[in-house]
């Protein structure tokens, strides 16, 4: 049975999917011993990984239409960092812990299905981390905020160096993320990337809704076409004519049109959205949504989906990866191949 639930997520209100069909594959619910809420995270083990190439998981699932052309290239690595699913009205607690099964299976069911899965051409590597409980957008007490995302970086910086020690083999490597996926992914990129010898092993960054400021990194820019390699790509997607309330110091993003791979303001027909998974991941709808940058902001059409008209949100922060699904995976191909020809 399908399950669609609605909850609020950064501010606004969407409909996620928390569940498969019933027909869908069944995975374990990984429920690592607890290292302690203040201990440094061991990432030998798999439980800590909620992707991983030794292991069957969400990520590895196919929508039902790409299964016959599939084809693994394990020559490449994508760390994903995924978003947010912590979530409450109330702050109960700073930070995630890795023994809360029922979120754990929640970030499986949802972000590693429905985003990690764009990437599965590759090996996807998706680390478990005690992310910081949504409330700290918002809270008042900015210094403990400040100190639960740190918390939460720590894991994912822990987890990366565990990946390039063990994993990586010099093999190309893409960074994708999500929401507080990318506010930790942009610091990864800068701590590990930027200026660093490693920067010559990237392929490219998807690091999608988060603002992007212009003036974030020194020398990694954004990707200005298809092709290009060793760069980045942002977005934030909302309904056209719709400017959310944001301080003004979040109004400032570098912006990447995903039908175009281009940061210009040229309008992007529907025509060229290859195909979106929504609600019911092994259905890849056409023609969804155009698209066109609009000052930090990618506005979009209201998508076309069965049951859409009753969608009313204009911030659509939930399908930022879904909407173009098939954009993203058939792009990660483009730059690959050209990252190959380079080297």
């Amino acid at each position: 049975m399908k399950i669609i639930k609605t909850i609020k997520y950064q501010g606004f209100l969407f409909v996620a999917v928390v569940s498969l069909l019933a027909c869908s594959p069944k995975y374990a619910v990984n429920t690592p011993a607890d290292p302690g809420n203040d201990k440094p995270a061991d990432y030998s083990s798999l439980l800590l990984w909620a992707a991983h190439p030794d292991k069957h998981d969400p990520s590895d699932s196919i929508p039902l239409p790409l299964r016959k052309g599939y084809q693994k290239d394990s020559s490449v690595d994508v760390f994903f960092i995924h978003p947010t699913s912590f979530t409450g009205k109330k702050l109960t607690k700073w930070n995630a812990d890795f023994t809360d099964s029922a979120l754990n299976n929640k970030t499986d069911r949802s972000s590693i299905l429905y985003q990690a899965s764009v990437f599965n051409r590759y090996n996807v590597y998706a680390p478990r981390y005690r992310q910081a409980h949504i409330q700290n957008y918002y809270s008042t007490d900015t210094v403990a905020a400040m100190h639960a995302f740190d918390f939460a970086y720590a894991d994912i910086k822990a987890a990366f160096e565990y990946y390039l020690q063990h994993y990586n083999n010099g093999k190309p490597i893409i960074i994708a993320s999500h929401s507080q996926g990318t506010t930790h992914a942009k610091r990864l990129l800068k701590e590990f990337f930027e200026g660093k010898e490693l920067k010559n092993k990237l392929v490219a960054a998807y690091i999608i809704g988060m603002a992007v400021e212009p003036d974030y990194f020194e020398s990694l820019g954004p990707c200005r076409d298809s092709l290009q390699t060793g760069c980045f790509v942002s977005w934030r997607t909302f309904r056209r004519g719709y400017e959310p309330n944001y301080k003004p110091s979040s109004r400032r993003s570098i912006v990447v049109n995903p039908l175009r791979w281009a940061t210009d303001t040229i309008y992007a027909p529907v025509d060229l959205n290859k195909g979106s998974v929504l609600t019911k991941f092994n259905t890849v709808l056409p023609i969804v949504n155009d698209a066109q940058v609009y000052k930090d902001l990618l506005w979009i059409s209201r998508p076309r989906f069965p049951g859409g008209k009753f969608y009313r949100a204009k911030n659509y922060h939930v399908g930022d990866i879904n909407l173009f699904y098939m954009n993203i995976r058939e792009n990660l191909d483009t730059r690959v191949e050209q990252f190959k020809k380079q080297q």
